[in-house]
Formats: structure tokens, C-alpha cells, sequence
């Protein structure tokens, strides 16, 4: 079954609208989406490496549109949509110690968590909950969103070949491999931070 579906998001790469299902996925994955773009990010610019700057650009204006997105979510909706998605990722009762962080160091938050696997749409709410300011916020959504995005488009653009092949020989093992990281870094988020 993994297989088929690692054929079928190959192969998806190279239709009209692939490019449409990796924006909604990135924008709702800014704010409230748990699984992270890059998984039609890679099988996408693995597929058609002549492609790899327009896919991270797709991938970076969605996310930022989501991040934006996500922003609104927490500055005018927290009660009713924000706390429900913080409550998700066990971390709506952590938002004092964000407040106290935020003043100082919000750019750095966006940054960080824009660049790292950290639930972005975490940092995107508690934006908009904490008013962080909004020029502040996208320029450092930006930056970071476009730096992870277009790093993972020109390494697979330089080293693509290599790593289908490697990919494709090592599916089963690494979508297990996938899942467990992804599975561990809820847990983690949920109980470490």
C-alpha cells in the first residue's frame, strides 16, 4: 500500500493541479493541519526536479497565507478555535510562560518555529493571541518559511537522483521511520515542552 501511494504522489507531481493540492495543504497546515507539507514537498521535487522553485514557492506563500491564517485564528477567535488547537498539541496552558517570552523574543518564536518541525500553527495562533507585531510576525514567517522550504528544494534539486533512488529502495523502512518521528514529536511537544 505504501508503494502505491509513493507512485501516486510521483506521480501527481507532474499534473495540472498538484501544485494547488501542496498550497492548501501548506496553508492549512500554518494553522491548524497536523501533518507538515514536506510530505508532498519531497515525492513533488523528486518527481520533477525542473520544478523544485516554483513547488518551495507555492509551498512558502501558502504557508505564510496560512500563518496569516493562523494569526487571525488566534487574535480574533482564540476562545472558540485557537484554545480547542492548542488544547490538541497540549499546549494552551502554557500561555503565560508565552506571553512573558513573546515580548522579547516573538521574532525569534516565528523564526524558530518556522524553520524547525515544531508545529508551526502552534506559533501561528498563539501569535495572534499574544498580538505579536503583524510586520514582525510575516517577515519572520517568511524568512523562515522560505529558507526551510527552498534549503529542502535545492538539496533535492542537487542530490534528487541519489536520494529517489534510496528513497524507493527503503520505502517501507523509512515511511515506518517517518511515523514514528512524527508520532514521537507529538508526544514530545505534548509532555516535554
Amino acid at each position: 500500500m505504501i508503494r502505491r501511494l509513493y507512485d501516486w504522489t510521483i506521480a501527481q507531481a507532474q499534473t495540472p493541479h498538484a501544485l494547488w493540492t501542496l498550497a492548501f495543504i501548506s496553508f492549512i497546515e500554518s494553522s491548524v493541519f497536523p501533518i507538515p507539507p514536506d510530505v508532498l514537498l519531497l515525492p513533488m521535487v523528486l518527481a520533477a526536479p525542473h520544478r523544485a522553485w516554483r513547488i518551495a514557492a507555492v509551498c512558502t506563500v501558502a504557508s505564510v497565507l496560512g500563518g496569516l491564517a493562523g494569526y487571525g485564528i488566534g487574535y480574533l477567535l482564540y476562545e472558540e478555535v485557537g484554545r480547542p488547537v492548542l488544547e490538541f498539541y497540549g499546549k494552551a496552558d502554557q500561555i503565560a510562560a508565552f506571553r512573558e517570552m513573546y515580548g522579547e523574543w516573538g521574532a525569534w518564536i516565528v523564526f524558530g518555529a518556522g524553520l524547525t518541525p515544531f508545529p508551526y500553527k502552534v506559533i501561528t495562533i498563539m501569535s495572534g493571541a499574544m498580538t505579536l507585531d503583524l510586520v514582525v510576525f510575516m517577515v519572520a514567517s517568511v524568512l523562515s518559511r522560505g529558507l526551510r522550504f527552498f534549503l529542502v528544494a535545492a538539496l533535492l534539486w542537487k542530490f534528487g537522483r541519489p536520494i529517489r533512488t534510496f528513497i524507493e529502495a527503503r520505502l517501507g523502512l523509512l515511511t515506518t521511520i517517518f511515523f514514528v518521528l512524527l508520532l514521537g514529536g507529538f508526544v514530545a511537544i505534548r509532555y516535554l515542552f
